[in-house]
């Protein structure tokens, strides 16, 4: 300031814009920073709130399975699940030992049983199934069969006509203990008041391996059936 003022100023006006320059940079890095965090953030929140979602459904899942409900109904709705060449598998023989055991209690007059023919089958699930349960003690009068139905919507909505067509109202079911949410929920969306009686001894369960993916493979399905309202576009269950 104390030489000449005109050189002072002139010699200050490279240093000022350098600041200007610094500070700007130090904004726009600052700015970087707030814009990545913010990303962060809402990704671990999403993160967050799909595993909480996921985590809620695999317990509604698991806890509906562990209700049995076994109580007098309109009929005994048995899930048809694979079989081979009229042979029930291990999984669809839990099923239905279940729904004979629930039949021969007096539960219902009516047996219905479910499933249609997959492919590269000689015959469906539901004639597999009338056969064994004929084989042990239950009347061909007491037995009515979906037999069309290639998924567990298509084979419940085929139940629905059935239970129509006959007056009936009520319907006990019987499947794997994970099924038995998506049943209820897609039995009622087609009118039936239902309610579950789930099979304890399903191969599904030897393993924690088998139980975890077929709890997986019923919080997709049910995702998908919210989503779509339609169903999950394989057989009615896979069996070993």
């Amino acid at each position: 300031m104390s030489r000449r003022g005109g050189g002072t100023v002139a010699a200050s006006a490279p240093a000022a814009t350098r600041r200007a320059a610094q500070a700007a940079s130090g904004r726009v890095a600052t700015g970087g920073r707030s814009a990545v965090r913010e990303v962060v953030l809402v990704g671990g929140a999403m993160v967050l709130g799909a595993t909480l979602v996921l985590g809620y459904a695999g317990w509604r899942i698991w806890a509906r399975g562990q209700v049995d409900e076994r109580q007098p109904a309109d009929a005994i709705v048995v899930l048809g699940a694979a079989q081979y060449d009229g042979r029930p598998s291990p999984v669809f023989a839990a099923r239905l030992d279940h729904a004979i055991e629930l039949w021969k209690e007096g539960l219902a007059p009516y047996l219905v049983v479910t499933g249609g023919r997959q492919e590269g089958d000689r015959t469906t699930e539901a004639a597999t199934a009338r056969a064994y349960a004929v084989a042990r003690g239950v009347p061909e009068s007491a037995i009515l069969a979906e037999d069309t139905g290639r998924t567990t919507l298509a084979s419940l909505e085929n139940v629905a006509a059935i239970y129509r067509a006959h007056g009936l109202r009520s319907a006990l079911f019987v499947s794997d203990r994970t099924h038995m949410l998506r049943i209820l929920r897609l039995a009622r969306d087609q009118g039936i008041s239902g309610h579950g009686s789930p099979t304890t001894s399903s191969p599904y369960e030897a393993t924690v391996e088998r139980t975890l993916d077929a709890l997986a493979h019923e919080l997709g399905a049910l995702a998908y059936y919210a989503l779509t309202g339609r169903g999950d576009g394989g057989r009615t269950e896979t069996g070993p």
